[in-house]
């Protein structure tokens, strides 16, 4: 077998002594039983961890290997043996795995679920619930959805919050309005039925309201609670916002006689102490799990690794994402190449963080994927290291991979970045003639970086070349070119190219873009521009956005004004008084008396004589007479 040659003393791509070497040729040969793989780093024996042999596969008792089983088989009595076969290495961690796995198979999420709880080593916990419900919570397995959620009422488990929310939002994308009701009103019964949730609510008031000590715990100690998974992970939950007095509670409840932690409660509290705050606690309740042989679950780490991202504690998010490579419950490509992207994304990017990830994922699975290559890629050009980017894109393409839209639009954000405007349309140029035709999120790119130089002329250039070439603007291009106006007070300009691309185009464009648009024109008095959008909002079916026109109409505005807002806003509108109310109202607040009552002469009988309307004018006029 060849070796692969490394290039790496020739790039720096840190200035730091783990400078990582990066592969600049291979020679790829293949033979029956071996096959060779590219590396960023030093060669290492190559092992083959996707065997085509289905019976290895079959006969593995790993957790991966079980739900690659009821992935690539329709449920049967078969798999039904096999898994029976397995019993004995599916933990609760292993039961979310494969649910987790199965998250895009909510059919065979349903069978394997009902499998698993009808055995008697099964023991169910609110985290396999609140995963199983996430993912039957669709329109093709409601009804196991609501199977499911009254098992889980029945065996005394109830749905949290941050579930509930969840769940709730999907029905509402879905449209699934009669479950949004239904879910709704089943949260609150459970809420009011739940005999626990007094207990609870006394002991976070307990906890919460002293610093922790002997009074606390005397104070619990009274209380004589009925110590539960369920009831400790509640408490938790209601501390998550004071850390370290939960890590407190923790540690005091397993020192209790009969009770004692398990892999469902050491989840529960790694995700309350994941946090700037408390994270040395955090790593102590890791430490402590592995000498209790416990693990996170998949579920409790991909929670844990979003809000570590969210938080821009990045290094705890590689060394914990390091950690779960080396256990059983290894995280997918897709969440490699998600934290690959937040490191990049940090203005202060770490290049050792990013190969550190790429390396420890590579160190398990023996080959890159083009996504970790693309996170690599990213992090470099993101850095202005376009020279090591380059290589990047040699070693992929001897990867195997070639250089597509993703490639090429981070060099075009990278150059962007560094303001290096023309290159970055070079790129495009050049990306035609290798055959990869820029597409509008390329176009998007470009056009973006041009507007955060405040290059907004040219980025209409580039905007012009974009419709030559046939794309239609879409939300992003058009916020980017709006933004850009604006940033340089060039209001009438953003109303112009708004109201040209959307009624010769049909463009549609963000919610937002009409909002900051509108307060913009009315800062400037352009009372109709806003109204003119007001309406173009309402064609495309978008939230009311009255509120700033009828401040501005009740402060600066004119009865005309008013007049030509509310014909046009209650057109067709079933509730138009309460949109003449508004106006009343606010005409009041602002003391034009004379002017509110001008409008009110000027309205049509059924709406002057509405009841909330008199009523309005007779408390006025009352309180006139009175001063």
């Amino acid at each position: 077998m060849n070796r692969l040659k490394a290039i790496g003393a020739n790039l720096r791509f840190l200035d730091s002594p783990l400078a990582i070497r990066v592969i600049a040729t291979r020679s790829l040969e293949l033979t029956r039983n071996q096959v060779t793989h590219f590396s960023l780093y030093t060669p290492s024996p190559i092992v083959d961890r996707f065997p085509n042999n289905y019976q290895k596969l079959y006969f593995s008792s790993k957790p991966n290997s079980i739900a690659e089983l009821v992935l690539i088989r329709d449920w049967s009595d078969r798999i039904v043996r096999e898994l029976g076969k397995r019993c004995q290495s599916l933990t609760h961690e292993s039961v979310i795995y494969v649910l987790w796995r199965l998250d895009e198979n909510p059919e065979k999420a349903s069978f394997f679920f009902n499998w698993v709880s009808e055995k008697e080593w099964f023991r169910a916990s609110s985290s396999v619930y609140s995963l199983i419900l996430r993912v039957l919570a669709n329109k093709e397995t409601v009804r196991q959805f609501w199977i499911t959620l009254w098992m889980m009422k029945d065996k005394g488990f109830y749905l949290d919050r941050e579930t509930y929310l969840a769940i709730l939002a999907g029905f509402r994308r879905e449209k699934m309005k009669k479950d949004y009701v239904a879910l709704t009103h089943s949260y609150n019964r459970m809420i009011q039925e739940n005999a626990m949730e007094s207990v609870v609510t006394k002991v976070v008031g307990i906890i919460s309201g002293s610093e922790w000590g002997n009074e606390v715990t005397n104070e619990l100690a009274k209380l004589k609670i009925q110590l539960s998974d369920n009831f400790v992970i509640r408490v938790l939950k209601e501390l998550r916002n004071c850390p370290l007095k939960a890590y407190k509670f923790f540690h005091w409840v397993g020192e209790q006689s009969g009770y004692e932690h398990n892999t469902v409660t050491y989840n529960a509290i790694t995700r309350v102490l994941a946090r700037t705050d408390s994270i040395e606690e955090f790593w102590r309740i890791i430490e402590e799990m592995k000498c209790v042989d416990h693990e996170l679950d998949i579920d409790t780490y991909i929670k844990i690794s979003r809000k570590l991202q969210r938080d821009k504690m990045m290094e705890d998010a590689v060394k914990l994402y390091e950690l779960m490579m080396d256990g059983s419950y290894q995280p997918s490509v897709q969440d490699c190449s998600d934290l690959l992207q937040s490191i990049s994304a940090n203005d202060m990017s770490n290049l050792d963080l990013v190969f550190r990830v790429a390396k420890k994922y590579e160190s398990i699975e023996h080959t890159l994927p083009k996504a970790i290559y693309d996170g690599i890629h990213r992090a470099l050009t993101g850095a202005g290291k376009f020279d090591e980017a380059e290589n990047i894109v040699k070693t992929m393409r001897n990867a195997g991979y070639v250089p597509d839209n993703i490639t090429y639009s981070q060099v075009v954000f990278g150059l962007c970045k560094m303001r290096r405007l023309e290159e970055a349309c070079k790129v495009l140029e050049g990306m035609e003639s290798c055959g990869c035709i820029p597409d509008i999120k390329t176009w998007t790119i470009l056009i973006q970086g041009h507007c955060a130089a405040n290059e907004i002329d040219k980025a209409l250039l580039c905007f012009g070349k974009m419709i030559e070439k046939g794309y239609s603007a879409d939300a992003a291009v058009f916020g980017a070119l709006v933004d850009g106006f604006l940033n340089q007070k060039r209001i009438d300009d953003a109303y112009k190219l708004l109201v040209e691309i959307v009624t010769m185009r049909s463009t549609s464009p963000w919610h937002g873009t009409y909002k900051k648009l509108i307060e913009n024109l009315l800062g400037i008095g352009k009372f109709e521009e806003a109204l003119n959008l007001l309406c173009l909002m309402r064609k495309h079916k978008y939230p009311p956005f009255t509120e700033p026109v009828v401040q501005y109409i009740s402060k600066y505005g004119t009865v005309e004004d008013a007049v030509k807002f509310l014909k046009a806003w209650s057109k067709g509108s079933p509730r138009s008084h309460s949109a003449y109310l508004h106006v009343f109202e606010s005409f009041f607040r602002e003391g034009r008396l004379s002017e509110a009552k001008d409008l009110w002469c000027k309205c049509r009988r059924h709406i002057s004589k509405r009841k909330q309307i008199r009523e309005l004018f007779g408390s006025v006029e009352n309180r006139m007479t009175a001063t």
